[in-house]
């Protein structure tokens, strides 16, 4: 399957684990941020260039565009300094300096400054050892949730980050805005049967 089909399927099923309606005003917010001169909200100079070099590999740019082409770090950013609270926020800044230290342990520095095949080992353990997301039924976690970890949390964000925002929706995803287009004009014989809701 190439990856264009992946990206579809896999947003039709992002797109129905959206509840929230602030979350969208702050993706379209991240849209007018430029890279060159976004500070972030929450992350620390370090923590923003790690989690944009794990969305980076995570989501890289094909043929179609990459996690930080659609601004998905700063949309990550914002989330978490305007929707967690301070013990979540703590959370989140101990997991990426666990992270990195763990780097540093395994390969002798911090996942920013290793060397391509080290990340990418590194990726695939973090892969391969992070909790799994149990089974959904409308957003609602079935049974009871084992701790997913930093990478798999992250990831999670990135690609909801991805999937929301407009670049992709428009141009990667089959796009058919709702409530859809206004036509107050328009002649009944154009409009055929009644429309269900």
């Amino acid at each position: 399957m190439d990856r264009r089909k992946a990206l579809k399927k896999a947003g039709l099923i992002a797109g129905a684990t959206i509840t929230m309606p602030s979350m969208f005003s702050l993706l379209q917010s991240c849209k007018n941020e430029s890279r060159l001169d976004w500070k972030p909200l929450f992350f620390t100079d370090i923590e923003a260039k790690t989690v944009a070099l794990l969305i980076d590999m995570i989501l890289p740019k094909t043929d179609t565009p990459g996690g930080l082409d659609v601004k998905a770090d700063i949309f990550i950013d914002k989330v978490i300094a305007k929707s967690y609270d301070e013990e979540e926020q703590k959370k989140m800044r101990s997991d990426i300096t666990e992270f990195n230290a763990g780097c540093k342990d395994k390969k002798g520095d911090i996942f920013i400054d290793l060397k391509e095949s080290d990340r990418i080992e590194i990726l695939k353990e973090a892969e391969a050892s992070s909790g799994k997301y149990n089974p959904g039924v409308w957003g609602t976690h079935v049974g009871e949730q084992e701790p997913i970890g930093f990478y798999r949390s992250l990831k999670s964000m990135a690609i909801w980050a991805y999937f929301t925002s407009e670049e992709v929706g428009k141009n990667v995803l089959s796009y058919d805005p709702i409530p859809g287009v206004f036509e107050p004009c328009k002649p009944l014989s154009e409009v055929g049967n009644r429309w269900s809701l």
